[in-house]
Protein backbone atom coordinates (compact mmCIF):
# COMPACT_ATOMS: atom_id res chain seq x y z
CA UNK A 1 0.00 0.00 0.00
CA UNK A 2 1.14 4.13 -1.06
CA UNK A 3 0.47 6.83 1.33
CA UNK A 4 0.43 10.02 -0.88
CA UNK A 5 0.50 12.96 1.66
CA UNK A 6 -0.29 16.43 0.93
CA UNK A 7 -0.31 19.66 3.11
CA UNK A 8 -2.77 22.32 2.96
CA UNK A 9 -3.33 26.16 4.06
CA UNK A 10 -6.49 26.88 3.92
CA UNK A 11 -8.61 30.09 3.36
CA UNK A 12 -9.80 32.16 6.22
CA UNK A 13 -12.95 31.02 7.18
CA UNK A 14 -13.52 27.68 4.98
CA UNK A 15 -12.67 25.12 7.64
CA UNK A 16 -16.06 23.60 7.72
CA UNK A 17 -16.37 23.66 4.04
CA UNK A 18 -12.58 22.04 3.42
CA UNK A 19 -13.28 19.46 5.91
CA UNK A 20 -16.48 18.50 4.68
CA UNK A 21 -15.03 18.33 0.85
CA UNK A 22 -11.44 16.53 1.93
CA UNK A 23 -12.76 14.30 5.11
CA UNK A 24 -12.66 10.75 4.87
CA UNK A 25 -16.58 10.67 3.38
CA UNK A 26 -15.95 13.65 0.93
CA UNK A 27 -16.01 15.06 -2.55
CA UNK A 28 -12.71 13.90 -2.78
CA UNK A 29 -13.42 10.10 -2.00
CA UNK A 30 -16.46 9.76 -3.54
CA UNK A 31 -13.95 10.60 -6.35
CA UNK A 32 -11.41 8.21 -5.52
CA UNK A 33 -14.08 5.41 -4.92
CA UNK A 34 -14.80 5.06 -8.16
CA UNK A 35 -11.66 2.96 -8.47
CA UNK A 36 -11.32 -0.36 -6.55
CA UNK A 37 -7.70 0.20 -5.65
CA UNK A 38 -8.08 3.07 -3.26
CA UNK A 39 -8.32 2.54 0.51
CA UNK A 40 -9.37 5.30 2.52
CA UNK A 41 -8.50 8.78 2.91
CA UNK A 42 -7.61 10.49 6.36
CA UNK A 43 -7.50 14.10 7.51
CA UNK A 44 -5.69 15.94 9.59
CA UNK A 45 -5.85 19.42 11.37
CA UNK A 46 -2.59 20.82 13.32
CA UNK A 47 -3.32 22.03 16.19
CA UNK A 48 -0.93 24.52 16.40
CA UNK A 49 -1.71 26.20 13.14
CA UNK A 50 -4.96 25.62 12.88
CA UNK A 51 -5.36 26.43 9.10
CA UNK A 52 -3.53 23.68 8.16
CA UNK A 53 -4.02 20.19 7.46
CA UNK A 54 -2.49 17.10 5.64
CA UNK A 55 -4.53 14.66 3.86
CA UNK A 56 -3.62 11.21 3.42
CA UNK A 57 -4.84 9.31 0.81
CA UNK A 58 -4.42 5.38 0.90
CA UNK A 59 -3.54 3.22 -2.54
CA UNK A 60 -3.24 -0.36 -3.62
CA UNK A 61 -0.07 0.48 -5.26
CA UNK A 62 1.65 3.79 -7.16
CA UNK A 63 0.86 2.13 -10.55
CA UNK A 64 -3.20 2.10 -9.61
CA UNK A 65 -3.30 5.41 -8.27
CA UNK A 66 -1.47 6.57 -11.31
CA UNK A 67 -4.13 4.67 -13.90
CA UNK A 68 -6.86 6.39 -11.68
CA UNK A 69 -5.21 9.89 -12.66
CA UNK A 70 -4.99 9.20 -16.40
CA UNK A 71 -8.74 7.01 -16.64
CA UNK A 72 -10.68 10.15 -14.36
CA UNK A 73 -8.37 13.41 -15.40
CA UNK A 74 -11.18 15.31 -16.62
CA UNK A 75 -13.60 14.55 -13.33
CA UNK A 76 -10.29 15.53 -11.37
CA UNK A 77 -9.64 18.50 -12.51
CA UNK A 78 -12.58 19.73 -12.17
CA UNK A 79 -13.06 18.96 -8.75
CA UNK A 80 -9.60 20.54 -8.06
CA UNK A 81 -10.91 23.60 -9.76
CA UNK A 82 -13.89 23.73 -7.48
CA UNK A 83 -12.17 23.14 -4.21
CA UNK A 84 -8.96 26.12 -4.92
CA UNK A 85 -11.71 28.59 -3.35
CA UNK A 86 -10.56 27.06 -0.22
CA UNK A 87 -7.30 26.86 0.19
CA UNK A 88 -4.00 29.43 0.10
CA UNK A 89 -1.63 26.93 -0.79
CA UNK A 90 -1.30 23.08 -1.58
CA UNK A 91 1.41 21.20 -1.48
CA UNK A 92 1.97 17.22 -2.24
CA UNK A 93 4.68 16.06 0.40
CA UNK A 94 5.32 12.75 -0.54
CA UNK A 95 4.24 9.33 -1.91
CA UNK A 96 4.99 6.87 0.88
CA UNK A 97 5.33 3.38 1.29
CA UNK A 98 3.48 1.83 4.52
CA UNK A 99 5.48 -0.39 6.54
CA UNK A 100 3.70 -2.39 8.78
CA UNK A 101 5.82 -2.50 12.06
CA UNK A 102 3.76 -5.34 13.40
CA UNK A 103 4.71 -7.95 10.99
CA UNK A 104 8.71 -6.69 11.83
CA UNK A 105 8.78 -6.10 15.52
CA UNK A 106 8.39 -8.58 18.15
CA UNK A 107 9.55 -7.77 21.84
CA UNK A 108 12.31 -9.67 22.79
CA UNK A 109 10.17 -12.27 24.87
CA UNK A 110 8.39 -13.06 21.79
CA UNK A 111 11.56 -13.75 19.69
CA UNK A 112 12.58 -17.25 18.55
CA UNK A 113 15.95 -16.19 16.95
CA UNK A 114 19.33 -16.50 18.66
CA UNK A 115 21.06 -13.53 19.88
CA UNK A 116 18.24 -11.20 18.60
Amino acid sequence: MIEIVWEFEIAPGSQQEFEKHYGPEGTWVELFRRDPAFQSTSLLRDREKPARYITIDRWQDLRSYEAFRVQFAKEYQLVDLQMERLTLSEKRLGVFDSVDHAATFRPQSESTSHGR
